[in-house]
């Protein structure tokens, strides 16, 4: 009887979760296609200047939270490197370490709101096929390919991963440096080109 109102309980926790996952990325997705100047680089930055005193906590909150909406973190990267022209490494900490928490908690809150359960009833071949590509060596590169390329969302890769369970530290490390280098690139460039206009 208790495993019974524990299955329930977890049921319910994952409906819930699900619903409240679906409504900010319809909320976040909506408003970027709605208004998708909002979304730049300015713009964020000029959002983020309102907030003075807890600037440096936002971005960093923004960061982390980013990944659930599956908007790219391109935008966000290219705010910090406005907001703080002076601090690129401490630009590059933050939006590294905003895209490894989002990415971790995408990892594993895939199976805790139940999409593990769900892909592996209804498409178990594809997910055991894309699982055993992930954990051979070209599964590495593919997730740090994926996560450097920024015309496709990291968060994505992510949510595969953590369904098909693949070996968290390979997927954090591919992760970690395939943004490094994007965002490497975003910020120290962008420094070079702002160099060279002013």
């Amino acid at each position: 009887m208790e495993k019974i109102v524990l299955t329930r309980s977890i049921t319910s926790f994952r409906h819930i979760g699900i619903i409240l996952w679906a409504t900010v990325l319809l909320a976040a997705v909506g408003s970027y296609i709605y208004a998708p100047q909002a979304f730049t680089g300015e713009h964020i930055a000029i959002f983020l200047e309102r907030f003075q005193a807890w600037m440096l906590a936002i971005y960093l909150v923004f960061s982390v939270l980013r990944g659930f909406t599956l908007l790219p973190s391109t935008p966000l990267v290219i705010a910090g490197t406005l907001i703080f022209p002076s601090q690129p490494w401490l630009v590059l900490l933050i939006s590294i370490s905003g895209i490894l928490v989002s990415s971790t908690l995408i990892y594993f809150c895939s199976d805790l709101l139940g999409f593990t359960d769900y892909f592996e009833t209804k498409h178990s071949k594809a997910v055991e096929r894309i699982r055993r590509r992930l954990e051979t060596p070209a599964g590495f590169l593919f997730v740090l390919l994926w996560a450097f390329f920024p015309l496709v969302p990291t968060d994505a890769v992510c949510y595969v991963a953590g369904t098909t369970r693949m070996a968290f530290i390979k997927f954090i490390l591919a992760v970690f440096l395939g943004e490094l280098i994007l965002c490497s690139f975003y910020i120290f460039s962008g420094g070079y080109l702002r160099n060279l206009v002013s």
